[in-house]
């Protein structure tokens, strides 16, 4: 190549990127994207139908409405829920890594933007939940906020030793410091005009969160709680009698969700909170509410206390 040609090649990109004009803001939803988003959403009975009981993690499935400003926008296998608002959006879990394009693809067919994304809350600090968080940041810019006990997880991509599933799963894509804030469970959180409430309920994972917060249809408002897993699941070496205080721990939380107004369940697995048989009869408050989870929950876990002792 000539020394002329040379000198082109490595000018013209230049002069071609300083060509491109910025990027205007996208603009915030307006009354009429928010109300057209909850008449055009996709029958919840799609997902129903597309969706099997406990289904692949990065299934594709169609967003729908829940009630008021709230949609599930997961997969068939893994819950993410937005809270749309004209201020901005709020999302729950990312999903997996292959996911969080499901969840990203969800948005934008409700006709929302994810740079209207203001928050990504997470429920607990495994990669089925938030190993998708780094692409949906890229994606949209949006702070993520978890529990203090769950930060050096999210911050870091490695599990918390603490975790019972400890050297279960690969490391995460990490999300800078600077990216992430750690919430106060029990204190209310208002973001982009919505208020949250985080609700520590660790056992499934150390930093598990659960979120409550309040959609209105009209002059109704229910409260929807988003629930963590919370089953007593590890790795095949771990006990957890022998870790007391985590166990105590454990039925503090799900103390707590037990007390928890509640009108809507969701959890991070459909399947854990009985989704697919709520949407099939067409109604969000039948089947399993926090109190009865909680106590499915409880129930799991003395099980697994039990198996222990008689080990």
């Amino acid at each position: 190549m000539s020394a002329r040609r040379a000198l082109l090649a490595a000018i013209l990109p230049l002069s071609m990127a300083a060509c491109v004009a910025p990027q205007p803001p996208v603009p915030a939803a307006s009354a009429s994207v928010l109300d057209a988003a909850r008449a055009g959403a996709p029958a919840a009975s799609e997902w129903a139908q597309a969706c099997t009981d406990w289904d692949d993690w990065d299934k594709r499935a169609r967003p729908f409405h829940v009630y008021g400003d709230t949609y599930h926008v997961g997969t068939c296998g893994i819950s993410a829920v937005l809270v749309a608002g004209a201020d901005g959006h709020v999302l729950i879990d990312s999903g997996t890594r292959d996911g969080a394009r499901v969840v990203l693809s969800n948005i934008r067919t409700l006709g929302f933007q994810p740079e209207n994304l203001r928050a990504v809350l997470t429920s607990h600090e495994h990669f089925d939940h938030v190993g998708g968080l780094w692409w949906i940041h890229q994606n949209s810019g949006a702070r993520v906020f978890t529990s203090p006990e769950a930060l050096e997880v999210i911050e870091s991509g490695e599990a918390d030793p603490a975790d019972p599933q400890y050297g279960m799963h690969e490391a995460m894509r990490p999300i800078a410091r600077s990216l992430v804030s750690a919430v106060e469970p029990g204190e209310v959180m208002t973001i982009a005009g919505h208020d949250f409430l985080p609700v520590a309920t660790p056992g499934h994972t150390p930093g598990a969160l659960t979120w409550q917060w309040e959609s209105c249809e009209g002059g109704t408002c229910k409260t929807i709680v988003y629930a963590d897993s919370l089953s007593a699941v590890s790795r095949d070496d771990y006990r957890f009698s022998d870790h007391p205080a985590y166990v105590q721990a454990y039925r503090d939380g799900l103390s707590r969700l037990a007390a928890l107004g509640c009108d809507i369940l969701l959890t991070p697995h459909p399947s854990a909170s009985g989704m697919r048989d709520k949407l099939l009869a067409g109604d969000w408050e039948s089947g399993m509410g926090c109190a009865q989870y909680a106590a499915d929950r409880l129930q799991l876990l003395e099980a697994r206390l039990a198996q222990e002792a008689a080990s």
